[in-house]
């Protein structure tokens, strides 16, 4: 039965034994979209000339370039690149409804493995950026395996030890530093009074949060016809439905609603969302990921 110790043992085992692919994959991903990025780089303490830019209204005299400046009318000031790596805290929902896809035959994948895979692939490319990245619990970071090995290698160990004993409530504001920068994977099809909370509490110490919510496409088209016995992943229980085809309108509608609650929800509180649908190609969801993660506020360390 779903969510029973049996079964998140053997989940878990079945994680494990796809993790080695979902590395592979993952590191294949950041290599092409890193291929197509543009430098990641941000004005700030460091060595490295970056650019020269308009002197500001009271800005020091001493860091005016004098030399630059003498070949126009405008004092401009020359700004070096940060050298201070920021650190960007990974959370992956493990809790059985992410171990699902509606493709009985392999043509889509788990949910859970999704969202694993844009994981591993960000982690590779912040790394391979010059970002430190950390994996995170419910209860706050998890330490990785020891040695010198690949980010995504030892990120995907750590996540399989976590699968036998996965929660879906995200972390809480108080296991992460102030101003840290916090990625969390999820489906968020609980509670949503619950979800509010935790949002507004990392908005509040302040972390700014990119939510990545996957999203499989029968969730959203109900794309199913006849009498269908729908069974819960979290030991909901079943229901037996007619003619779901005579449904899929009104379904379609609460379904809009329920991500226009979310998206307010995630806006309301000063965080982003971005939603995967697992027919989608992983590579761009990478891209717009990492782009708004480079974006985000904040420096915890």
């Amino acid at each position: 039965m779903p969510g029973t110790a049996g079964s998140l043992a053997g989940e878990a085992a079945m994680l494990a034994a796809r993790l080695p692919g979902l590395v592979v994959h993952a590191e294949r991903i950041a290599a092409t979209v890193a291929a197509g990025q543009h430098g990641r780089r941000r004005a700030g303490p460091g060595e490295t000339f970056w650019q020269y830019r308009p002197a500001q209204p009271g800005e020091p005299v001493t860091r005016i370039d004098w030399r630059q400046s003498a070949r126009s009318h405008r004092a401009y000031v020359r700004e070096t690149e940060a050298e201070i790596a920021q650190t960007v805290y990974l959370w992956c929902d493990l809790s059985p409804s992410m171990a699902w896809s509606s493709s009985q035959g392999g043509n889509l994948p788990q949910k859970r493995d999704r969202a694993i895979l844009l994981l591993l692939a960000l982690a590779t490319l912040l790394e391979n950026g010059g970002e430190r990245v950390r994996l995170l619990t419910s209860e706050g970071p998890a330490d990785l395996p020891p040695g010198a090995g690949r980010i995504a290698t030892r990120m995907a160990l750590s996540l399989s030890t976590l699968a036998d004993r996965p929660q879906r409530r995200i972390p809480a504001a108080g296991v992460l530093p102030r101003f840290a920068k916090l990625v969390i994977a999820g489906d968020f099809l609980g509670d949503e009074a619950e979800l509010t909370h935790g949002l507004r509490h990392l908005a509040a110490r302040p972390v700014p949060t990119q939510l990545l919510q996957i999203v499989d496409p029968a969730e959203r088209d109900l794309p199913y016809a006849g009498r269908v016995r729908f069974v819960g992943t979290e030991d909901e229980g079943e229901v037996i439905l007619p003619h779901v085809e005579a449904l899929r309108p009104d379904y379609g509608t609460i379904f809009s609603e329920r991500q226009e609650r979310l998206r307010a929800m995630v806006d309301g509180s000063g965080h982003t969302l971005l939603t995967h649908f697992t027919d989608q190609s992983p590579a761009m969801t990478l891209l717009a990921l990492s782009g708004s993660v480079s974006g985000q506020s904040g420096g915890g360390r």
